[in-house]
């Protein structure tokens, strides 16, 4: 019985983490999809991390924040694709399936900030 219950919980499991309501891009199709200029790009870390270099044409909005939601509601369009990050990708992960599910279409980027940079992708200088 012990066995079944662990199955079935295992499978319980995997299909909520299937069920993810917005799309993992890598840094090259990131790159790809924020060179459109119809796309939003969303930076939730906080004022310092921001600070300290960021995407070129991300929007800063906490989302450690209370009024999170309310911040997103006022500055970012329903109708364009919002590209989330922050500083390991799992903090945009997880605004990015807020905003799904409050009806943005987001795309996070995986390993955040720390793989873009990794990468030797351009980011603007430290304020």
């Amino acid at each position: 019985m012990k066995k079944v219950l662990t199955f079935l919980l295992a499978v319980l499991g995997l299909n909520t983490a299937c069920s993810q309501n917005y799309d993992n891009y890598d840094v090259k199709a990131f790159a790809e999809l924020t060179a459109d200029p119809d796309v939003v790009i969303l930076d939730v870390r906080k004022a310092d991390e921001f600070a300290e270099g960021h995407i070129a044409g991300a929007i800063l909005i906490d989302q450690f924040q209370s009024d999170f939601a309310e911040q997103v509601k006022a500055k970012l369009p329903k109708d364009k694709v919002i590209a989330i990050y922050c500083r390991s990708g799992r903090r945009s992960a997880n605004a990015a399936g807020k905003l799904a599910d409050i009806g943005y279409k987001c795309v996070n980027l995986k390993g955040g900030i720390l793989a873009w940079k990794e990468a030797g992708m351009p980011v603007t200088a430290p304020e």
